[in-house]
């Protein structure tokens, strides 16, 4: 990748998720479509699954408990063996944050503000 293009990724990645973290998901969802369509392999994988998590909570702001249950599950899915990546980002805490959050969708539990998800960026980055 040449560097205008390292710092244009970084760039969105960075906008993206800002959104994300801010609970704007549906932009999130469009910023993380964006970046999506720009990678391939494991890469693509990761932020698929950030995508779908964004979109669940999406639904879970909607009251759509299931919709937003199976999304998690399949972000989740995405992200979990793939933690090696380096995006700058601590997959594997959000991974944690994620497994704790689908139990509680699962088992119907009461959710607070603490159980939205938020990706932490992993120190020197961006």
């Amino acid at each position: 990748m040449r560097e205008e293009d390292i710092k244009s990724f970084e760039d969105s990645l960075f906008d993206a998720l800002n959104l994300f973290n801010n609970q704007k998901w549906y932009e999130a969802h469009d910023a993380f479509e964006d970046i999506w369509n720009t990678l391939d392999g494991d890469e693509r994988q990761i932020i698929q699954g950030i995508l779908q998590v964004s979109v669940s909570q999406f639904h879970l702001s909607k009251g759509n408990l299931n919709g937003a249950t199976i999304l998690l599950g399949e972000g989740l899915g995405r992200i979990k063996n793939r933690t090696n990546i380096d995006f700058g980002i601590d997959l594997e805490s959000f991974c944690i944050c994620l497994e704790e959050l689908l139990r509680k969708l699962q088992y119907r539990e009461e959710l607070n503000e603490n159980d939205k998800p938020y990706i932490v960026r992993k120190k020197n980055e961006f």
